[in-house]
C-alpha cells in the first residue's frame, strides 16, 4: 500500500478538549476505520502514521464491526468475500408439505447450507438455537 493511500480527506483531529485530549473528525475516523479493514493492511502502522495510538484505533474498529457508535456501511465490490457473505442468516418460512407441519422453519446459510428445522420438537429447536448462539460470528472473525 502506497504513503498516498493512507492520506484522509480531512483532519482527523479537529480540537482538544480541556483535559488535553484530542477531538476527531467523525467522517475522517470512518474513512480510517474502513481503510484498516482492507486485506494486508497493519493496525499498528496505521495509528502511528496518523499519530493516535494503536489501541485506540483498535477500539474504534471493534465498536465499527460490533455496529457501535461509529458504525457505518462498510464499501466492497461485488467480487469481495463480504458482500457474498453476511454475518445474518435469513430465516423464511418454508412451505407446508405433506408430512410438514402446518408452519414450517427453514433456514439457509451464506455458504450455501439449507437447514429444515420443521420437524423438529421444541426441546430439540431450543438447543440447536442455543448451540448456534454459541458460535462466533463469522463476519467479526478476521481469516
Amino acid at each position: 500500500m502506497t504513503e498516498k493511500d493512507t492520506e484522509l480527506s480531512r483532519s482527523l483531529v479537529v480540537g482538544h478538549k480541556r483535559d488535553g485530549r484530542c477531538c476527531y473528525d467523525k467522517e475522517a475516523k470512518r474513512e480510517l476505520i474502513e481503510a484498516c479493514l482492507r486485506p494486508g493492511i497493519s493496525v499498528a502502522r496505521m495509528a502511528l502514521q496518523h499519530g493516535i495510538n494503536a489501541n485506540l484505533l483498535r477500539t474504534w474498529i471493534t465498536r465499527h464491526q460490533r455496529g457501535g457508535q461509529w458504525s457505518v456501511a462498510p464499501q466492497v465490490s461485488g467480487n469481495s468475500a463480504l458482500a457474498r457473505t453476511s454475518p445474518f442468516v435469513p430465516v423464511v418460512q418454508v412451505k407446508a408439505g405433506a408430512k410438514a407441519s402446518p408452519l414450517s422453519l427453514g433456514a439457509e446459510m451464506p455458504n450455501g447450507v439449507k437447514l429444515d428445522l420443521s420437524n423438529l420438537g421444541l426441546d430439540e429447536l431450543s438447543l440447536i438455537l442455543k448451540l448456534l448462539c454459541r458460535l462466533p460470528c463469522s463476519g467479526s472473525t478476521q481469516g
